[in-house]
Protein backbone atom coordinates (compact mmCIF):
# COMPACT_ATOMS: atom_id res chain seq x y z
CA UNK A 1 0.00 0.00 0.00
CA UNK A 2 1.20 3.34 -0.38
CA UNK A 3 3.44 5.17 2.37
CA UNK A 4 0.94 6.10 5.51
CA UNK A 5 0.46 9.47 7.12
CA UNK A 6 2.78 9.06 10.56
CA UNK A 7 0.03 11.60 12.50
CA UNK A 8 -2.66 8.85 12.64
CA UNK A 9 -0.33 6.07 13.77
CA UNK A 10 0.79 8.44 16.58
CA UNK A 11 -2.14 8.94 17.59
CA UNK A 12 -3.54 5.89 17.60
CA UNK A 13 -0.70 4.87 19.53
CA UNK A 14 -0.51 7.45 22.25
CA UNK A 15 -4.12 6.73 22.78
CA UNK A 16 -3.55 3.33 23.23
CA UNK A 17 -0.84 3.84 25.64
CA UNK A 18 1.28 1.33 23.34
CA UNK A 19 4.74 1.99 21.65
CA UNK A 20 5.13 2.84 18.08
CA UNK A 21 8.47 1.41 16.48
CA UNK A 22 10.68 3.56 14.53
CA UNK A 23 13.46 1.63 12.93
CA UNK A 24 16.52 3.61 10.61
CA UNK A 25 17.38 1.80 7.40
CA UNK A 26 21.08 1.91 6.08
CA UNK A 27 20.55 -0.07 2.85
CA UNK A 28 18.35 -2.00 0.89
CA UNK A 29 18.54 -4.79 3.01
CA UNK A 30 18.22 -2.73 6.27
CA UNK A 31 14.90 -1.16 4.53
CA UNK A 32 13.48 -5.13 3.56
CA UNK A 33 13.96 -6.42 6.76
CA UNK A 34 11.97 -3.72 8.77
CA UNK A 35 9.17 -3.93 6.16
CA UNK A 36 8.86 -7.71 6.40
CA UNK A 37 8.87 -7.23 10.33
CA UNK A 38 6.07 -5.16 10.07
CA UNK A 39 4.43 -7.72 7.46
CA UNK A 40 5.38 -10.52 10.01
CA UNK A 41 3.65 -8.63 12.82
CA UNK A 42 0.64 -6.55 11.19
CA UNK A 43 1.86 -3.97 13.46
CA UNK A 44 2.65 -0.80 11.77
CA UNK A 45 6.40 0.53 11.60
CA UNK A 46 8.24 4.08 11.02
CA UNK A 47 10.83 3.96 8.35
CA UNK A 48 13.29 6.39 9.57
CA UNK A 49 16.29 7.94 7.35
CA UNK A 50 18.51 9.89 9.32
CA UNK A 51 21.06 12.88 8.12
CA UNK A 52 24.09 10.57 8.21
CA UNK A 53 22.09 7.98 6.18
CA UNK A 54 21.61 10.59 3.65
CA UNK A 55 25.16 11.78 3.98
CA UNK A 56 26.45 8.07 3.67
CA UNK A 57 24.49 7.79 0.40
CA UNK A 58 26.00 11.07 -1.51
CA UNK A 59 23.72 13.38 0.08
CA UNK A 60 21.28 12.36 -1.76
CA UNK A 61 17.91 12.49 -0.41
CA UNK A 62 15.45 12.08 -3.15
CA UNK A 63 16.66 8.78 -4.47
CA UNK A 64 16.15 7.30 -0.61
CA UNK A 65 12.81 8.28 -0.26
CA UNK A 66 11.59 6.71 -3.91
CA UNK A 67 13.11 3.60 -2.69
CA UNK A 68 11.25 3.64 0.72
CA UNK A 69 8.18 4.54 -1.35
CA UNK A 70 8.27 2.10 -3.69
CA UNK A 71 9.24 -0.63 -1.35
CA UNK A 72 5.87 0.14 1.00
CA UNK A 73 4.12 0.19 -2.28
CA UNK A 74 4.51 -3.34 -2.56
CA UNK A 75 3.77 -4.29 1.03
CA UNK A 76 0.80 -4.84 2.43
CA UNK A 77 1.90 -3.64 6.08
CA UNK A 78 1.54 0.04 7.20
CA UNK A 79 4.85 2.31 6.81
CA UNK A 80 5.38 5.66 7.45
CA UNK A 81 8.25 7.86 6.09
CA UNK A 82 10.36 9.45 8.39
CA UNK A 83 13.37 12.26 8.28
CA UNK A 84 15.54 10.92 11.36
CA UNK A 85 17.79 13.92 13.43
CA UNK A 86 17.90 16.21 10.39
CA UNK A 87 20.36 19.51 12.00
CA UNK A 88 19.96 21.15 8.49
CA UNK A 89 16.54 22.79 8.22
CA UNK A 90 16.87 22.66 4.41
CA UNK A 91 16.50 18.85 4.43
CA UNK A 92 14.08 19.19 6.45
CA UNK A 93 12.35 21.07 4.05
CA UNK A 94 13.06 18.84 1.25
CA UNK A 95 11.93 15.55 3.03
CA UNK A 96 8.67 17.49 3.36
CA UNK A 97 8.16 18.29 -0.62
CA UNK A 98 9.36 14.40 -0.90
CA UNK A 99 6.71 13.16 0.62
CA UNK A 100 7.64 12.13 3.63
CA UNK A 101 5.11 12.01 6.50
CA UNK A 102 7.45 13.53 9.69
CA UNK A 103 10.61 15.25 10.18
CA UNK A 104 12.38 15.46 12.86
CA UNK A 105 14.48 19.35 12.77
CA UNK A 106 17.50 18.75 15.50
CA UNK A 107 18.24 22.41 16.87
CA UNK A 108 19.36 20.31 20.33
CA UNK A 109 22.59 22.12 20.21
CA UNK A 110 21.59 25.39 19.84
CA UNK A 111 20.64 27.77 22.36
CA UNK A 112 16.84 27.93 23.32
CA UNK A 113 15.72 30.91 21.78
CA UNK A 114 17.40 30.38 18.09
CA UNK A 115 16.21 26.53 18.52
CA UNK A 116 12.78 27.66 18.54
CA UNK A 117 12.60 30.44 15.83
CA UNK A 118 14.41 28.06 13.68
CA UNK A 119 11.75 24.95 14.55
CA UNK A 120 9.17 26.64 14.22
CA UNK A 121 10.02 27.77 10.53
CA UNK A 122 10.51 24.31 9.82
CA UNK A 123 6.77 23.35 11.72
CA UNK A 124 5.44 26.34 9.25
CA UNK A 125 6.38 24.78 5.99
CA UNK A 126 5.52 20.74 6.91
CA UNK A 127 2.29 22.09 8.72
CA UNK A 128 1.61 24.05 5.04
CA UNK A 129 2.36 20.34 3.53
CA UNK A 130 0.29 18.60 5.81
CA UNK A 131 3.69 17.07 7.29
CA UNK A 132 3.91 16.28 11.39
CA UNK A 133 7.27 17.34 12.71
CA UNK A 134 9.72 16.17 15.97
CA UNK A 135 11.78 18.44 17.76
CA UNK A 136 14.53 17.74 20.24
CA UNK A 137 14.74 19.24 23.42
CA UNK A 138 17.57 18.21 26.44
CA UNK A 139 20.44 17.07 24.71
CA UNK A 140 20.40 12.82 24.19
CA UNK A 141 24.02 11.94 25.25
CA UNK A 142 26.51 9.79 22.80
CA UNK A 143 25.39 11.56 19.17
CA UNK A 144 28.57 12.29 17.91
CA UNK A 145 30.24 13.91 21.30
CA UNK A 146 27.81 17.04 21.22
CA UNK A 147 25.38 15.96 23.76
CA UNK A 148 26.41 15.88 27.04
CA UNK A 149 25.53 12.69 29.08
CA UNK A 150 23.59 13.01 32.57
CA UNK A 151 21.42 16.38 30.82
CA UNK A 152 17.42 15.79 31.18
CA UNK A 153 14.55 17.79 29.47
CA UNK A 154 12.63 20.55 31.84
CA UNK A 155 9.31 19.92 32.02
CA UNK A 156 8.45 23.67 32.39
CA UNK A 157 11.06 24.54 29.28
CA UNK A 158 9.36 21.81 27.56
CA UNK A 159 5.86 23.11 27.87
CA UNK A 160 7.19 26.80 26.74
CA UNK A 161 9.23 24.73 23.85
CA UNK A 162 6.17 22.89 22.33
CA UNK A 163 4.11 25.91 22.96
CA UNK A 164 5.91 28.73 21.02
CA UNK A 165 6.90 26.23 18.55
CA UNK A 166 3.77 24.36 17.24
CA UNK A 167 5.43 20.63 16.94
CA UNK A 168 3.49 17.48 16.93
CA UNK A 169 5.77 15.29 18.86
CA UNK A 170 9.11 15.98 21.19
CA UNK A 171 12.06 13.73 22.10
CA UNK A 172 13.09 14.09 25.36
CA UNK A 173 16.27 13.37 27.84
CA UNK A 174 15.46 11.16 30.00
CA UNK A 175 18.40 8.88 30.42
CA UNK A 176 19.26 7.11 27.29
CA UNK A 177 21.96 7.98 25.19
CA UNK A 178 22.94 7.14 20.98
CA UNK A 179 25.07 4.45 19.55
CA UNK A 180 24.76 2.35 23.11
CA UNK A 181 25.79 -1.15 22.17
CA UNK A 182 24.57 -2.44 25.64
CA UNK A 183 21.20 -2.49 27.01
CA UNK A 184 22.15 -0.90 30.58
CA UNK A 185 20.78 2.82 30.22
CA UNK A 186 18.72 3.52 33.59
CA UNK A 187 15.47 5.69 32.56
CA UNK A 188 13.74 8.79 34.25
CA UNK A 189 10.30 7.07 33.89
CA UNK A 190 8.99 10.03 36.90
CA UNK A 191 10.40 12.66 34.73
CA UNK A 192 8.26 10.73 31.35
CA UNK A 193 5.49 11.06 33.55
CA UNK A 194 6.16 14.61 34.30
CA UNK A 195 7.10 15.41 30.88
CA UNK A 196 3.70 13.50 29.19
CA UNK A 197 1.99 15.56 31.57
CA UNK A 198 3.60 19.32 30.54
CA UNK A 199 3.47 18.78 27.37
CA UNK A 200 -0.01 18.06 24.62
CA UNK A 201 2.24 16.06 22.05
CA UNK A 202 3.45 12.57 22.39
CA UNK A 203 6.99 11.62 23.65
CA UNK A 204 9.76 9.86 21.85
CA UNK A 205 12.29 8.30 22.96
CA UNK A 206 15.94 8.07 21.41
CA UNK A 207 18.63 5.87 21.95
CA UNK A 208 16.30 2.98 22.65
CA UNK A 209 19.42 0.30 21.98
CA UNK A 210 20.93 1.10 25.04
CA UNK A 211 17.36 0.54 27.20
CA UNK A 212 16.25 -3.29 27.82
CA UNK A 213 12.88 -4.60 27.06
CA UNK A 214 11.73 -3.98 30.10
CA UNK A 215 12.82 -0.46 30.41
CA UNK A 216 11.62 0.46 27.32
CA UNK A 217 7.72 -1.20 28.24
CA UNK A 218 7.82 1.28 31.99
CA UNK A 219 9.06 4.42 29.88
CA UNK A 220 5.64 3.59 27.34
CA UNK A 221 3.59 3.29 30.72
CA UNK A 222 5.20 5.93 32.13
CA UNK A 223 4.26 8.27 28.66
CA UNK A 224 6.79 7.33 26.47
CA UNK A 225 4.86 6.51 22.55
CA UNK A 226 7.43 6.79 19.63
CA UNK A 227 10.43 4.39 20.48
CA UNK A 228 13.20 4.79 17.92
CA UNK A 229 16.19 2.07 17.58
CA UNK A 230 18.55 1.82 15.16
CA UNK A 231 21.91 0.60 16.95
CA UNK A 232 20.71 -2.36 18.71
CA UNK A 233 19.29 -3.87 15.12
CA UNK A 234 22.26 -3.36 13.20
CA UNK A 235 24.14 -5.37 15.80
CA UNK A 236 22.26 -7.93 14.89
CA UNK A 237 22.44 -7.21 10.99
CA UNK A 238 26.33 -7.22 11.64
CA UNK A 239 26.71 -10.43 13.73
CA UNK A 240 25.08 -12.71 11.15
CA UNK A 241 27.13 -11.41 8.39
CA UNK A 242 30.17 -12.08 10.15
CA UNK A 243 29.04 -15.34 11.15
CA UNK A 244 28.69 -16.15 7.83
CA UNK A 245 31.86 -14.24 6.33
CA UNK A 246 33.90 -16.72 8.59
CA UNK A 247 33.35 -19.07 5.65
CA UNK A 248 36.57 -17.28 3.87
CA UNK A 249 35.07 -19.64 0.65
CA UNK A 250 31.92 -17.02 0.69
CA UNK A 251 32.17 -13.83 -1.70
CA UNK A 252 28.47 -13.31 -3.02
CA UNK A 253 27.60 -10.57 -1.82
CA UNK A 254 24.14 -12.11 -1.40
CA UNK A 255 25.23 -15.06 0.45
CA UNK A 256 25.87 -12.92 3.84
CA UNK A 257 23.81 -9.65 3.32
CA UNK A 258 20.77 -11.98 2.92
CA UNK A 259 21.01 -13.90 6.76
CA UNK A 260 22.07 -10.46 7.81
CA UNK A 261 18.80 -9.03 6.87
CA UNK A 262 16.90 -12.01 7.81
CA UNK A 263 18.29 -11.81 11.53
CA UNK A 264 17.25 -7.96 11.64
CA UNK A 265 14.09 -9.12 10.51
CA UNK A 266 13.44 -11.13 13.32
CA UNK A 267 14.32 -8.89 16.09
CA UNK A 268 12.34 -6.21 14.55
CA UNK A 269 9.54 -8.11 14.33
CA UNK A 270 10.37 -9.17 18.13
CA UNK A 271 10.56 -5.74 19.20
CA UNK A 272 7.79 -4.40 17.08
CA UNK A 273 5.39 -6.82 18.94
CA UNK A 274 7.11 -6.03 22.86
CA UNK A 275 5.94 -2.02 22.52
CA UNK A 276 2.67 -3.11 21.33
CA UNK A 277 2.06 -5.23 24.33
CA UNK A 278 3.50 -2.34 26.55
Amino acid sequence: MPLVSTAPLLASAAERRAGLGAFNLVNVETAEALVAAAEQTGLPVILQISQNCVAYHGSRLAPLARFAQALAEGSDARVALHLDHAEDADLAREAVDLGFGSVMYDGAKLPFDENVATTRGVVAHAHDAGVIVEAELGEIGGKDGAHAPGVRTDPDEARSFVADTGVDALAVAVGSSHAMTSREASLDDSLIGRLAEAVPVPLVLHGSSGVSDDGIRSAIRSGITKVNVSTHLNGFFTRAVRERLADEAVVDIRKYLGPGREAMTAETARLLRVFAEA
